[in-house]
């Protein structure tokens, strides 16, 4: 059914940054957001992850498979997000790196999801290994097939690809586009660069505080 965005606005210190809105993004669908600096995108996000905090406020409505989420914790909502920065753990292996994002459930069977992630990300043999001897496109894989093994409903994509050289960057986003496509997830990025959008998906720019389909 998608993630839903009903009227939604961000404001800083009473001043609109974004006025209302509604959005709907169908699953594994990627809607991209972009804008200047400082003016909302990654606030609305965290709003719709449930962890926006003060001097930010937000007003509107968040649906998930036509699940209502105001008033739900960000741990219950079950969106995952990547960073510009990969975010693992540094005193953690690859691998435990990756467990952390499994849900509950036997330690073999946890086990086989990490290895299985790492296969899927080329990364076999690499669960041992600190993240700081990976690359930043090994890192990066590594932080999403983490956000995957969470078994998101939604994915919330800020500056994902800001850090990775040209080639590097095309190549994580057909990663990262693939696997979302590929578990249906709905999907909202946002971004400065403009080649970051999926070829034939829908572009929002902010401006002026107010998103319009580019």
């Amino acid at each position: 059914m998608g993630l839903e965005l009903q009227d939604v606005a961000v404001s800083l210190n009473g001043q609109m940054l974004i006025r209302p809105f509604s959005l709907a993004i169908a699953a594994g669908e990627i809607v991209t957001l972009m804008g200047p600096s400082g003016s909302g995108k990654s606030t609305l996000l965290s709003f719709i992850a449930g962890d926006i905090e003060l001097p930010f406020t937000a007003s509107g409505h968040v649906r998930l498979d036509g699940v209502a989420l105001d008033g739900v914790s960000p741990e219950q909502r079950r969106i995952g997000r990547l960073f510009q920065d990969d975010l693992l753990f540094p005193h953690l292996t690859v691998g435990e790196n990756l467990l952390f994002g499994v849900p509950r459930g036997s330690r073999a069977a946890r086990v086989q999801k990490m290895e299985q992630a790492l296969a899927e990300a080329e990364l076999d043999g690499f669960a041992p290994r600190p993240p700081q001897t990976l690359s930043g496109g090994q890192r990066a894989r590594v932080s999403l097939m983490r956000a995957l093994l969470a078994e998101p409903r939604a994915m919330l994509l800020d500056e994902p690809f800001g850090k990775l050289d040209a080639e590097l960057r095309a190549a994580m986003r057909a990663f990262v586009f693939a696997h979302i496509a590929q578990r249906g997830i709905p999907c909202l990025m946002v971004t400065h660069d403009r080649a970051d959008a999926p070829k034939d998906g829908p572009v929002l720019v902010l401006k002026d505080a107010q998103l319009r389909h580019a």
